[in-house]
């Protein structure tokens, strides 16, 4: 298929945590560091593109927990992490908070991982509010909705609190425990929970004649699969993309792709996506997280 970027359709938007969260802030940032709160207690995590210095002192004294990532190179993680959380104050082993927007009343269950992760990408918010609108104003009968490399499932909790039916991907036990988790947190049932690697999934649900009217992305830059497959997204992308045009409905219907890996611009997924959704009008652009020092955090693509 031949593709004209000079002629796609898009508008850029730089997406970001409402300032309405209570539950969430970026109290600094920098020396490859940030300085987060989620809820009550403040989190010192790594963050590669953190190059800049920070405007707060005295980090250790705000924090109950800091991770510490010892790899040669600061700019970018790898799967071979030494080191972990180091507590500074007494905190729980996990916590929950909340996320507010409209009539939507989301919890989220926390807890300090081996990888640095708490459980949430707090930037994912504005697209959280994108898939609830979304879902509440058409007028379908239980629309269906996929979400791949699922994580611990907070847009999939959304999605089914706006009358959606979901099904939920990911190769991680773990992940999927903790989604299923935060499933009932909300009060829900009926997630349909896939561990699996999701190319092999979408090419089984392409064979099936599956459709969906939303699905959500959020690769990992490398990963394996359940079986050992191994995943590399400049690798796989288009593949997936490509499959999942055959997936979603032609009317009423939305695409969510989120991209973590550093190099990666928002036009490399708007390439990728406008190939395979030409008529769509997308929205691209740059997570960040505002604070002192406004901190980007990835790109993303979308549309409805």
């Amino acid at each position: 298929m031949d593709f004209d970027f000079s002629a796609l359709n898009f508008s850029q938007l730089e997406l970001r945590p409402p300032a309405s969260w209570r539950d969430y802030e970026l109290l600094d940032s920098g020396e490859f560091e940030k300085l987060e709160r989620f809820g009550p207690y403040v989190l010192i995590r790594p963050e590669p593109q953190a190059i800049w210095q920070r405007t707060l002192p005295d980090w250790k004294k705000r924090a109950y927990a800091h991770f510490t990532r010892e790899q040669q190179d600061k700019f970018r993680f790898t799967d071979d992490v030494k080191g972990g959380w180091k507590r500074l104050k007494e905190m729980p082993e996990s916590w929950n908070i909340s996320y507010r927007y409209n009539d939507l009343n989301l919890n989220l269950r926390l807890a300090l991982t081996g990888f640095g992760h708490v459980g949430i990408f707090p930037e994912q918010g504005d697209n959280w509010n994108f898939i609830y609108d979304t879902l509440r104003a058409w007028k379908v009968t239980q629309p269906r909705v996929l979400n791949l490399f699922a994580y611990t499932g907070a847009a999939s909790v959304v999605a089914r609190t706006a009358g959606a039916e979901v099904t939920h991907c990911d190769a991680s036990r773990p992940g999927l425990n903790w989604a299923n988790q935060n499933m009932q947190l909300n009060g829900l049932q009926d997630i349909r929970w896939v561990y699996e690697d999701a190319l092999k999934f979408v090419k089984r649900e392409v064979k099936r004649g599956n459709r969906y009217h939303g699905i959500i992305m959020d690769p990992p830059p490398y990963g394996r699969g359940p079986d050992g497959e191994k995943w590399t997204l400049q690798e796989k992308l288009d593949e997936l993309v490509g499959l999942s045009a055959q997936l979603l409905h032609p009317e009423s219907r939305f695409f969510i792709l989120s991209l973590y890996a550093v190099g990666l611009s928002a036009v490399v997924g708007a390439n990728v996506v406008g190939t395979h959704f030409p008529q769509a009008r997308l929205e691209l652009g740059e997570f960040y997280l505002p604070g002192p020092r406004p901190l980007p955090m990835g790109t993303f693509v979308r549309f409805e």
